[in-house]
């Protein structure tokens, strides 16, 4: 990864609540690959879900 695009990332992220901020640093340091899938399942689940209800006009 090149220094702007890492620099961008982080720029991202610095704009992100705490608890997003120590999700990514656990998916980046520690994670096992078993728990980067079922991380990946239940981001996917929850963003499919989120988007979903803003498109049909309701909220949750």
């Amino acid at each position: 990864m090149n220094k702007r695009r890492w620099f961008k990332d982080m720029i991202l992220l610095d704009e992100q609540p705490k608890l997003i901020k120590k999700a990514i640093r656990y998916i980046k340091r520690d994670a096992l690959k078993e728990h980067l899938k079922a991380i990946r399942k239940l981001l996917d689940y929850a963003v499919y879900k989120r988007l979903k209800v803003l498109d049909e006009g309701k909220e949750a």
